[in-house]
């Protein structure tokens, strides 16, 4: 995922946040004089990691060009409960205006930060590596991915687009395992992942016959696991994936495997409790 791609992203996310949310005007801002000045202060409630800042940003400075808003903490640092994370200084009516678009992506974004870097901690110092997926909420796929690339994860394919994904479905409908494999390796252009995903230990056997480099292990067991690694014998990257908590990764990433996909940190998203607050 490039800087370019973030950025598009971001803009897209602001301006349809603030259409969604304003509409043809913000009716109670209208109480506020128009040239009344303000400063708001932004406390966090609990500990999390700090992500979403570019578009807590953006927001504001859509509304108010001129703004200044103060960070007392880098994007990914993690900060504890009652910290202060920023002040900002601007026009009051578009401080309020902004205010909500801009809190619900960052409590959004530090929330899937947040769950990813747990991850990633309960996992450390084995081979393995902590995966998004495409369960992303809608219209915010790429602010997601960022999120989990914020909190130490790693990002699969954006979309349908940029990657290869043989599911059950498809290999169903394609004539089985070798045929499946065989097509995608014939149409698929250089440098695009091609993966494929197994039910068992028969069906990872065919997909290694079938020359397959990068597999999906679907709700193995432990037993199951350890016995996919050493059939594989390192011959393909191996993906465990499928009912994956904070209590049993560790003992899936001890199995040996090279990747670990969760849908559940941009999917299962509790939002970080931040608290903003206006003084004039």
């Amino acid at each position: 995922m490039q800087d370019s791609d973030i950025n598009a992203a971001l803009q897209a996310n602001v301006r349809a946040a603030l259409a969604e949310d304003i509409g043809s005007g913000d009716l109670t801002a209208q109480l506020i004089p128009a040239e009344r000045m303000a400063r708001a202060t932004l406390i966090a409630r609990e500990a999390a990691v700090l992500c979403g800042r570019p578009w807590f940003d953006a927001c504001f400075k859509a509304l108010d060009p001129n703004v200044q808003i103060h960070w007392q903490y880098e994007e990914g640092a993690a900060f504890g409960a009652d910290s202060l994370l920023c002040e900002i200084h601007g026009n009051a009516r578009a401080i309020l205006s902004a205010e909500r678009p801009a809190m619900n992506f960052l409590q959004t974004l530090s929330a899937t930060a947040s769950i990813t870097r747990r991850f990633v901690a309960a996992i450390a110092g084995t081979q393995a590596r902590i995966m998004d997926t495409r369960k992303t909420l809608p219209g915010l796929r790429v602010a997601q991915k960022y999120a989990v690339k914020i909190g130490g994860g790693e990002n699969q394919r954006i979309g349908l687009f940029d990657g290869v994904l043989i599911k059950e479905n498809h290999i169903a409908a394609a004539g089985g395992i070798g045929a499946a494999l065989a097509g995608a390796q014939r149409q698929t252009a250089p440098g695009i992942s091609i993966q494929i995903e197994v039910e068992s230990l028969d069906e990872l056997a065919q997909a290694l016959a079938a020359g397959a480099c990068l597999i999906l292990l679907d709700n193995f067991d432990l037993e199951q696991l350890r016995a996919a690694v050493q059939l594989s014998n390192k011959r393909a990257i191996l993906e465990a994936s499928g009912g994956i908590t904070l209590d049993n990764v560790r003992a899936i990433a001890e199995c040996g495997v090279d990747r670990i996909s969760i849908g559940s940190l941009t999917k299962h998203v509790q939002a970080v409790d931040l608290s903003l607050r206006v003084k004039t």
